[in-house]
């Protein structure tokens, strides 16, 4: 196309102006890139993407939440039947020392220091079911829901209550006679069946959590790498266009010089 010599407008020079400016405004966002690491700095880059990219973030940061939550419940199960486990081994005793009292070769004054420790492995029992653990009762018979999501869903933990009918019957017993220890016998081993009940109870839920758990750090590592297809920068894709966008602004430079040279070639025809 047909170009005149003129000295008011330079439209090489302009031309020159508008594309290093389209190159400087390129190196600058690549270095935004790298130097960040994301590939969506400004929403305007890839306004759904990073709308997409932020509901995901806050999911994952809700399953963390519930992660957490299910390790608040598996340390309240693991302290539960630690204590189960405890009073387990009173109800054995005492289990034990009501077969002892039935003995018709004691006497009465032999089975009164039997009853002694009975009565001192009951208290012990009747003591456990008041512990708790920050606050929240151990053992009552209040469900606890856990989370299982960072959606609000839950299971329900079905209370363990070692102030139950069973529990306390045993423990209200006394082996100082041999009909009583007799009682006492039958009222222990049915604490005990129910006791190994309950720590059974607690060992699905101590599974249920574990499963739970792996499938939440599955679907937070799912989430993270579809944010990070989204959000994130591709380096090496990335540094190849920071070294073209550099380039082109230095040569854009000095292209632009020589523009601003080209109307002083019209003082040639004025000299």
């Amino acid at each position: 196309r047909h170009t005149s010599m003129v000295i008011n407008t330079n439209v090489a020079a302009t031309r020159s102006a508008n594309n290093l400016q389209a190159s400087q405004s390129a190196l600058s966002k690549s270095l935004a890139r790298l130097s960040s690491g994301k590939k969506i700095i400004d929403p305007s880059d890839d306004a759904a993407g990073m709308a997409v990219a932020a509901r995901m973030t806050a999911k994952v940061s809700r399953i963390d939440a519930a992660k957490s939550n299910l390790g608040n419940a598996m340390s309240f199960n693991q302290t539960q039947d630690g204590f189960l486990s405890k009073v387990g081994k009173a109800l054995d005793r005492m289990s034990e020392l009501s077969v002892l009292a039935r003995d018709e070769t004691k006497t009465d004054s032999d089975r009164t220091l039997y009853n002694n420790e009975f009565q001192e492995l009951s208290s012990f029992v009747t003591a456990t079911s008041s512990k708790d653990f920050n606050g929240v009762s151990l053992f009552s018979t209040n469900n606890l829901a856990v989370s299982t999501d960072g959606e609000g869903n839950s299971f329900t933990m079905n209370g363990i209550n070692l102030g139950s009918s069973t529990y306390t019957t045993a423990t209200g017993s006394d082996i100082s006679t041999t009909t009583a220890a007799a009682t006492a016998l039958t009222s222990v081993k049915a604490a005990i069946t129910q006791m190994a009940s309950d720590r059974a109870a607690i060992g699905s839920y101590q599974s249920r959590i574990n499963s739970v758990t792996e499938q939440l750090t599955v679907s937070k590592e799912n989430l993270q790498a579809a944010t990070s297809r989204i959000e994130d920068v591709d380096v090496a894709a990335e540094s190849t266009e920071f070294a073209r966008a550099n380039i082109l602004v230095q040569s854009g430079t000095a292209m632009l010089a020589q523009a601003n040279q080209l109307p002083q070639s019209v003082l040639r025809l004025l000299n």
